[in-house]
């Protein structure tokens, strides 16, 4: 099987014929308990801020449709909800928190990066608890699954320096160890 061809799977495979990419198929992309949940939520929130920044339905609407439709999936629903709410609400501070970073303007930006940018700079800024490296590796994944060709790569370098900058000491901790 040659690299990028699907196995019996559905898997695409790498030269040495392992899966390459996020582990797309499995609830949590392979995680176990709160972490899957926590996985899954971000999975949605990606889907519901890109649906709020196409169709400009409000959050509230779109919380409602989400909580319906994915009833049965087990995910974090108050860190959906949290994040769903205040990413919004402190737009432009996460916003003008990656831009920095950016080396295009944001309206060039692909809409779902963007949406898993904005996660990113939210979780890195307001969620303290959750560590830089969580927090830029789900954003990885969760590009491998939704952005486009190499938006992990992009993601990955933004949220990588927004790190440094707002998660120094965190950082030179994580690096001297």
């Amino acid at each position: 099987m040659a690299n990028g061809e699907m196995n019996e799977q559905g898997k695409t495979t790498s030269p040495k014929g392992g899966s390459k990419g996020p582990r797309k198929g499995k609830p949590g992309g392979g995680r176990k308990g709160p972490a899957a949940a926590r996985h899954e939520s971000r999975c949605l929130l990606v889907q519901a801020l890109y649906q709020w920044h196409m169709n400009k339905d409000s959050i509230t609407t779109i919380e409602a449709q989400f909580l319906v439709d994915n009833e049965s999936k087990k995910y974090d629903k108050p860190y959906f909800s949290e994040l769903l709410h205040e990413i919004p609400r402190k737009l432009a501070e996460l916003d003008s928190a990656y831009v920095l970073f950016l080396d295009r303007t944001e309206d060039q930006v692909d809409p779902i990066e963007r949406a898993i940018l904005r996660i990113g700079a939210y979780e890195l800024l307001h969620r303290l608890d959750v560590p830089y490296r969580v927090v830029i590796n789900e954003a990885i994944d969760l590009a491998k699954n939704f952005g486009g060709e190499d938006g992990h790569k992009y993601v990955n370098g933004v949220l990588d320096k927004l790190a440094g900058r707002a998660r120094l000491e965190e950082k030179q901790r994580a690096r001297s160890k």
